[in-house]
């Protein structure tokens, strides 16, 4: 008898929580005068956190690059997070005294943490799209910073 009125109580409060969220859906108000076009969206493939603090600039930008098109050795102060829209690119990183590389292709996205030096390359056969946010940017400063050559990955 217990089971079966614990079973009950159960059923009812399951169904008080479908009718709760039914009711705050139905309740909701739609946008007006508000349009939102998606430019971009990838999953994301890279580890790594980039914390926000208040009094930085936030700065987005779209890039693209050619077939053989070339980034240059740089770093961004407060990191980036990148949103491969179209095509695919190849980003050598230094780390230490190694280069990792790693390719990235449509429908990724990555994280470039503050500071970490790299050049991206296009390596594929089309331009590539990229959709770019530069968050923690110091007030009034570059989201870029031109780097010179590490020394980590001969040949570029």
């Amino acid at each position: 008898m217990k089971r079966a009125v614990g079973w009950a109580l159960v059923s009812i409060g399951l169904a008080g929580v479908i009718t709760a969220m039914t009711l705050a859906t139905s309740g909701a108000t739609p946008p007006s005068g508000l349009t939102n076009i998606p430019l971009a969206l990838g999953s994301n493939t890279s580890d790594g956190t980039i914390p926000l603090k208040a009094g930085t600039d936030i700065a987005m930008a779209q890039i693209t690059a050619d077939p053989g098109g070339s980034s240059g050795w740089h770093s961004h102060p407060g990191g980036a997070i990148i949103v491969v829209k179209q095509g695919s690119l190849t980003v050598h990183g230094s780390v230490g005294s190694t280069c990792e590389t790693t390719t990235y292709t449509a429908g990724q996205a990555f994280i470039e943490r503050p500071g970490e030096v790299d050049q991206v390359i296009n390596t594929g056969t089309i331009p590539y799209f990229l959709f770019v946010t530069f968050p923690r940017v110091p007030h009034g400063a570059s989201a870029r910073t031109d780097e010179p050559d590490p020394g980590t990955c001969p040949g570029l």
